[in-house]
């Protein structure tokens, strides 16, 4: 059901060479299809809309003002949903908020010299979009974790796309998560569509200036071409998972986790490295053991197939050298001592810390984002949190003594890139009149 690959004496380049990563991004025939969509919903708005709805989802929307919810309908959902789960959402949003609230920045300013004043100005951006994947299933976690921050940014504005299901509804679960992240601009809309009216604006979506949230490869292509026009968070792909075992491991947990990436999708990635070949095959007994109790072991299995792998190595050491080449969305240190690794992690979209750190725990409830880096992209991409919502501007103020001082070195380095008007603009101002 999972692959073991005996990586001992070999290089990264060949245990990398073993290993399948999928992408979301290879796909011409989806890129022919998404570039066709944005071109109509550009030039027919609404319409393209509402065509799109009934062609893919099946549902009829009889006037464009039908895609907005009501209040009404929002409000409602939260009332009927369980309020048992009203509690676990709310108790969730404090902890998001909580943690999201230690990464606000301030503008400042700054006086090293005389005469001279320079700063930065911490601003909100006015409108985000929000994707929140739906139609065959849930995702109320997408909800808060993609508003709050965005909130406690500052940001006034929060409008939420989301497929409908077969009713033509939005699921209630994400209304309600909704209604506890304060967001009441909520159209069912999705696919590539819904991305395309966030980044351009129609006759009732209104433009966005930045999209944020995970879907389907069409979603993800659909951001990928908008980028520029709005921002974007990133390209989500397949969930992943890196899990690093010693021989102190459990191996019944961490099958447990490598399953709860690999139920996504089948193209999940869920990969255990080790140094231990007895907690390598106890972990693979466990999977084969713990898959047959899940429900979605069809998924899961054909993903530990396709894209999991048990993967031995010579050392710890090793481990996390190969941990930071795959640079995972996830990764579990699951060791002795996992604070004596953390320092030479490098690339990580999240790290969970010893056996009772379980992964899920941070995509509901520890507080940080689930918004990851996939793909790799952990090398350079940061989980999703307040500095993605806020923009910065520089402030220079220099009276005309300070600039005495330097203007003759701004026109030399003018001159220097072949632009008079620039050396101009400064010495101008010191000029004696004829």
């Amino acid at each position: 059901m999972i692959r073991k690959i005996d990586g001992r004496g070999r290089s990264l380049k060949e245990i990398r060479e073993i290993l399948s990563r999928p992408s979301q991004l290879e796909a011409e025939k989806e890129l022919d299809q998404v570039l066709k969509i944005i071109k109509a919903v550009r030039e027919k708005g609404d319409r393209a809309l509402i065509d799109f709805t009934s062609k893919f989802d099946k549902i009829d929307i009889p006037s464009p003002d039908k895609m907005r919810v009501a209040k009404e309908e929002i409000q409602r959902a939260y009332d009927n949903t369980d309020k048992r789960l009203i509690q676990v959402l709310e108790k969730a949003a404090q902890r998001i908020e909580a943690y999201h609230s230690k990464q606000r920045q301030e503008s400042w300013f700054s006086l090293d010299e005389q005469g001279v004043l320079l700063g930065q100005k911490i601003s909100a951006m006015d409108r985000v979009g929000l994707y929140v994947p739906g139609g065959r299933a849930a995702y109320p976690s997408s909800v808060l974790m993609n508003a709050i921050p965005a909130r406690v940014a500052g940001v006034k504005e929060l409008v939420m796309v989301s497929p409908p299901k077969e009713d033509g509804k939005v699921y209630p679960s994400i209304l309600a998560a909704a209604k506890i992240a304060g967001i009441d601009e909520i159209y069912t809309l999705g696919g590539a569509q819904a991305v395309a009216a966030l980044a351009y604006g129609t006759e009732t979506i209104p433009k966005v200036d930045k999209i944020v949230g995970p879907g389907n490869i069409y979603v993800a292509l659909a951001k990928k071409q908008v980028y520029g026009q709005v921002d974007i968070d990133m390209i989500a792909g397949p969930s992943e998972i890196v899990a690093i075992a010693d021989k102190t491991a459990e191996p019944a947990f961490i099958a447990a986790d490598l399953m709860s990436q690999a139920e996504h999708d089948i193209m999940a990635s869920a990969i255990l490295i080790t140094d231990s070949i007895d907690i390598c095959n106890s972990i693979m007994q466990e999977l084969e053991r713990q898959v047959e109790k899940q429900p979605l072991r069809d998924t899961i299995k054909k993903s530990l197939l396709n894209y999991g792998a048990c993967i031995l190595v010579d050392s710890i050491e090793e481990a996390v050298i190969l941990s930071n080449d795959l640079a995972p969305e996830h990764l579990e240190l699951m060791v002795k001592d996992p604070m004596r690794l953390l320092g030479q992690i490098r690339h990580a979209g999240a790290i969970f810390l010893g056996p009772y750190t379980p992964e899920p725990v941070g995509d509901y409830m520890a507080g940080p984002n689930h918004v990851l880096p996939t793909s790799g992209t952990a090398r350079f991409f940061s989980p999703l949190g307040v500095d993605d919502f806020v923009k910065k501007s520089s402030i220079v103020s220099y009276d005309k003594g300070a600039l005495s001082k330097i203007y003759k070195d701004v026109a030399d380095f003018a001159r220097m890139e072949g632009l008079p008007a620039h050396a101009n603009s400064v010495e101008v101002r010191f000029k004696v009149d004829d």
